[in-house]
């Protein structure tokens, strides 16, 4: 197959980039295969990863494949370009799809050979079609779909319906989050946000497992977002979600973390709302309690409202620093003889996805499906884990 010179296919992206954003969801594969003809491509496969991050679904077929275990996997656990051979005497280019640092899916190329010019407009596809899906999942149940492999319980659409992306970051820090069980959530969620100067996060548990958590969470999640939104410090934030809780949950609560990052200090502030405190991890390893501080009374509980100010506290990270903020869920999980995940095996996990230098959202992929196994997939609490990573080092001028 011939294919254009490259101001030609400078030409043919741009159009293409111009269609995308008017095109229906159920229409983009007929889309991208229609401009990868004209791009010197064979066939573009679009493959989006599901809730628990364990297969690619393809949008135009059924065909799923593993995230462990397959070269396609391999691109999106890596996020790097893999590519295959095939038995037809063509290649396939595998290369991950990334909005930002949210890892989506991946898209296989299917190429005869494979040059300079095709490698940057396998790369441009990639790019605009990671953006187009981020913008299009948000009003379209195919997307959604295509991500879901089990029934999912109201309580958990509803608060799943709130959840931000899986991963947020710049240059100088980013969070990334897993929560299971991903179709049977109670009153487990997180939140995280980037402004010029800080990156904001939180963790919630709310106490049960129903609906009634769901809506705690909901209506937490709402009262973090107000405050963070007008601006308020951490003591406010904290102090809007106790007095949401009490005028609209009275009976209920949630623990929780709040904190913030100062992006060119590295300076880390957080309040503890009775929950497990964070864990430091530096060169490797664990710091032992070095964010372990006594904890507030969880939010929205009786005797808050009013009351002393919360407490909150403050350490100068170190570039590479990550902290880890979990739910009692991780550390709490037994198999059936009653043996505890704990909290010794949840850090060795860590240290061992930090230690073999994975990104930090595969080593919360690695370690979430580690306590599934450990419960044999089914646990019986929510699980929630979140990491939040300082590297100014990677800035560039």
């Amino acid at each position: 197959m011939s294919y254009s010179p490259t101001s030609d296919g400078e030409r043919l992206l741009h159009g293409f980039m111009a269609e995308v954003h008017a095109t229906a969801p159920t229409e983009i594969p007929t889309l991208v295969n229609r401009y990868a003809g004209l791009l010197g491509l064979r066939r573009v496969e679009i493959y989006i990863v599901d809730l628990q991050q364990q297969r690619l679904t393809p949008l135009s077929a059924e065909a799923q494949l593993r995230v462990d275990g397959s070269l396609a996997g391999s691109a999106f656990r890596s996020v790097a370009l893999r590519v295959e051979a095939t038995d037809t005497e063509t290649l396939i280019v595998w290369l991950p799809l990334v909005d930002g640092v949210e890892r989506l899916g991946v898209i296989g190329v299917q190429v005869d050979t494979l040059d300079k010019t095709l490698l940057e407009r396998c790369q441009s596809l990639a790019s605009v079609l990671a953006m187009a899906i981020t913008s299009k999942r948000a009003f379209s149940d195919r997307f959604v779909q295509r991500a879901r492999t089990e029934t999912m319980t109201l309580p958990a659409e509803m608060v799943r319906a709130l959840l931000p992306p899986r991963a947020v970051g710049e240059e100088r820090a980013l969070s990334t989050a897993v929560l299971e069980p991903a179709y049977e959530l109670g009153g487990d969620a997180f939140d995280h946000s980037l402004t010029e100067s800080t990156l904001h996060a939180v963790i919630l548990d709310a106490m049960g497992h129903n609906l009634a958590s769901g809506m705690t969470t909901a209506i937490a999640m709402a009262g973090c977002r107000s405050a963070r939104r007008r601006g308020s410090g951490l003591r406010q934030l904290v102090k809007t979600v106790d007095e949401v809780l009490a005028e609209w949950l009275p009976d209920q609560f949630c623990t929780g973390i709040a904190l913030q990052l100062d992006l060119a200090s590295g300076i880390l502030s957080w309040i503890n709302c009775g929950h497990p405190p964070p864990l430091l991890i530096r060169d490797h390893r664990v710091l032992d309690n070095a964010l372990d501080r006594p904890a507030e009374p969880p939010m929205g509980t009786p005797g808050t409202i009013g009351g002393a100010e919360r407490v909150r506290h403050e350490v100068p990270l170190q570039p590479g620093d990550r902290v880890v903020l979990y739910t009692d869920g991780v550390t709490e999980a037994r198999t059936a003889d009653g043996t505890h995940f704990g909290l010794a095996r949840f850090t060795a996990s860590i240290i061992r996805a930090t230690a073999a230098g994975e990104p930090a959202s595969e080593a919360l992929r690695q370690l979430i499906h580690s306590i599934r196994e450990y419960q044999h997939d089914r646990l019986n609490d929510d699980a929630t884990i979140m990491i939040v990573e300082w590297r100014p080092q990677t800035r560039t001028a």
